[in-house]
């Protein structure tokens, strides 16, 4: 198996996206997708696709996760991909903070275009931050 290094261009839509998660600004999440892009929290929503279906889904979880905001761990870059560990973020009632840990694999196309954004979550953890454990 051949490895190629990781391009700067990779990082960069990695770092925009990032940020347009964490300015919870779904519009500029969407300008960084494909029109066929999919989209699945493994484990609790089946595969979603297309920029409208998009649309609803990430507005979906930022009203279940008010105050989202992703915390970066660990960021692993590929030619064509990258996986974020992270920590999820949020408050309920306003000011109760929660957290649970996430995997993200997101795939790239090679015009800089997120094709696919598979997310895994600990989900004993996110269990317990919406039943009430606090981080």
């Amino acid at each position: 198996m051949t490895h190629t290094p990781a391009t700067p261009a990779i990082a960069a839509v990695a770092d925009a996206y990032m940020h347009a998660w964490n300015s919870r600004d779904v519009d500029a999440i969407l300008a960084l997708h494909s029109d066929t892009s999919t989209f699945q929290v493994h484990g609790r929503t089946p595969v979603i696709e297309g920029i409208d279906a998009l649309r609803k889904a990430f507005h979906g979880v930022f009203e279940l996760y008010p105050n989202f905001h992703g915390e970066a761990r660990r960021l692993l870059l590929g030619p064509e991909h990258w996986l974020l560990d992270w920590t999820l973020h949020f408050t309920l009632n306003g000011s109760d903070p929660r957290e649970f840990h996430c995997i993200d694999i997101v795939e790239v196309s090679p015009e800089g275009l997120v094709t696919r954004k598979d997310t895994f979550y600990d989900y004993p953890q996110a269990q317990a931050a919406m039943a009430g454990a606090t981080s």
